[in-house]
């Protein structure tokens, strides 16, 4: 189900920024994102590249029962892996890397999960994108007049939407990837609730 969705700010370009978490000035974003845009390829064809790259070529910590943290979008790039909010850090960086502003959605799960506002300036408005990866029960799609994240939710089970496309990743999200400890089931009883 599609909601309506609210922007932290009207200035598109507080959605190209770069800086500690979304570091799309790192050279390896940016050489993946030149790699990943398709030659002569429209924003449409940038997009759902970079979207299927992330939702596919990088592992989720939890289905790959991986020990790593990862927070930094290079970071989650050079290591392959990271939660649902360090892929969206990722798919943000290499969208702004070629000047398509990105942000920040998220949804209560039992705990927040993040995933991407996208603007196309071809249709002139925000589509959420969720990179999460299709496995144990997601099955998120790349889609311009529907969309399909990788959940759908239950409001009978308290679970929302929060409608806001923020320009920079959750202080909760980054305060907890920052000081979690390494190690089998890190993310278990520490993830945030609310952004």
């Amino acid at each position: 189900m599609k909601i309506a969705l609210k922007i932290e700010s009207e200035r598109l370009e507080d959605y190209l920024v770069a800086d500690a978490v979304v570091d799309h000035d790192h050279p390896l974003i940016r050489e993946t994102a030149d790699r990943l845009s398709p030659t002569g390829g429209t924003e449409v064809d940038v997009i759902r590249s970079m979207f299927h790259f992330v939702r596919d070529e990088i592992a989720h910590t939890v289905d790959a029962a991986d020990s790593r943290i990862t927070l930094m979008a290079s970071e989650v790039l050079r290591e392959r892996v990271g939660l649902c909010y360090a892929k969206a850090h990722l798919l943000a960086a290499l969208l702004r890397s070629q000047g398509i502003p990105a942000g920040f959605c998220y949804q209560r799960i039992g705990v927040l999960h993040g995933l991407n506002g996208v603007y196309l300036a071809v249709l002139g408005r925000w589509i959420r994108l969720d990179p999460r990866g299709n496995k144990n029960g997601a099955d998120a799609h790349f889609l311009l007049e529907d969309e399909r994240l990788a959940w759908t939710l239950d409001p009978g089970r308290g679970e929302i939407d929060f409608p806001t496309v923020y320009t920079t990743p959750s202080s909760a999200v980054v305060e907890t990837l920052s000081s979690a400890k390494p190690g089998p089931a890190w993310y278990e009883g520490i993830l945030p609730h609310a952004p």
